[in-house]
């Protein structure tokens, strides 16, 4: 466990995913036991490249991919299909196991929603309490999810999920339970997506990924260079961060060539509302490294593309999760490029 601040190292049975010296983000370093293969049935089948654990094999992952009906260019990777219908789930089963392998029988985390819902969902599995500050702009729909899910102690904040992130880190200090979200074994679970996709569909040669708190892009971007160490990857895919326009502060990061600074989200897309991304700065420079890009789409374009989703497949996908169908229509693909949009979930 490395910081990416301070550069503090940490034996691997550190049990927290933050610095104890200056608080910044941890890293999990390990050498991943061989390659990840191909002939995969199961999310479990990736575990010699997720960090050792005791895991219980709950069902998660292997979602769905979908080729669009209108282009023959691109699929669609379907998120939707875990059981908390979110790619949270990727991260929460590796977190909660990790928690409970600490000896933790509590955890706290910061939400927009979906985190929440499929920390609760894991939580109860693994016989866990939970305690949840979830952001004044969530939904109420997602706040039924997750008190139907267990005995989740929710608390409403003032303000976006920055200031909820902020509470839930004083309440696990105040109270020594496990600060659980988007840090760094959640990145593990969901860099499986990445392992998934170029299973899936080998010849990808674009991935496109709504931005929240850029967790799910890190992870993606850390499974493609460890496919690409092990000679599993040929060519790395370009990787697209997709924003709201009503909420970029990554994407104007990226194009301008700074630091992220903090910006107020004012989309509807609660599950992309997040004014100051954890793993952004990080995302930004595996972008750079990989030749990856940055868009932003407008809220209105996402409910469109949310709505021609659910005609055209009859499947449903929240704002936030159709920021890169409705990014896809933007972009243009040469006659030999496949691309896959990542449906990323849909609680609505």
């Amino acid at each position: 466990m490395a910081c990416t601040g301070c550069g503090e190292v940490y034996r691997r049975r550190y049990p927290s995913q933050v610095c104890g010296r200056c608080n910044g983000i941890l890293e999990v370093r390990y050498n991943a036991a061989g390659k990840a293969g191909h002939a995969l049935a199961s999310f479990w089948d990736y575990e010699n490249v997720l960090p050792k654990g005791r895991y219980k094999h709950y069902e998660v992952g292997m979602t769905r991919i979908i080729r669009s009906h209108g282009n023959a260019n691109l699929f669609f990777k379907l998120e939707t299909d875990n059981p908390t219908r979110s790619f949270k789930d990727r991260g929460s089963v590796i977190e909660v196991a990790k928690a409970k392998e600490y000896g933790y029988d509590e955890l706290v985390c910061a939400s927009t929603g979906n985190m929440a819902y499929s920390i609760a969902y894991y939580s109860k599995l693994y016989g866990m309490r939970v305690k949840v500050f979830i952001s004044g702009n969530a939904n109420i729909d997602k706040m039924r999810d997750i008190r139907g899910v267990g005995d989740a102690d929710i608390t409403k904040v003032r303000g976006d999920f920055s200031a909820a992130q902020e509470r839930a880190s004083e309440y696990a200090k105040r109270r020594n339970v496990f600060l659980s979200g988007d840090y760094c074994y959640r990145k593990e679970g969901q860099s499986t997506v990445a392992y998934e996709i170029m299973a899936q569909a080998r010849n990808a040669t674009h991935i496109i990924v709504p931005v929240g708190n850029a967790t799910l892009i890190s992870g993606i971007l850390k499974g493609l260079g460890r496919m690409e160490e092990s000679g599993e990857l040929r060519t790395m895919p370009k990787v697209i961060a997709v924003q709201s326009t009503s909420c970029m502060p990554f994407v104007r990061a990226f194009k301008k060539g700074r630091k992220i600074k903090y910006e107020e989200p004012k989309t509807d897309a609660d599950a992309i509302a997040v004014g100051m991304p954890t793993f952004g700065e990080q995302a930004i420079l595996g972008l750079k490294e990989h030749g990856g890009c940055a868009v932003a789409v407008s809220d209105r374009e996402m409910k469109k593309a949310q709505e021609s989703f659910y005609r055209d497949y009859g499947i449903v996908a929240e704002m936030g999760g159709a920021a890169s169908i409705a990014a896809a229509r933007q972009l243009k693909f040469k006659e030999d490029d496949l691309a896959v949009a990542v449906v990323s979930g849909g609680n609505v």
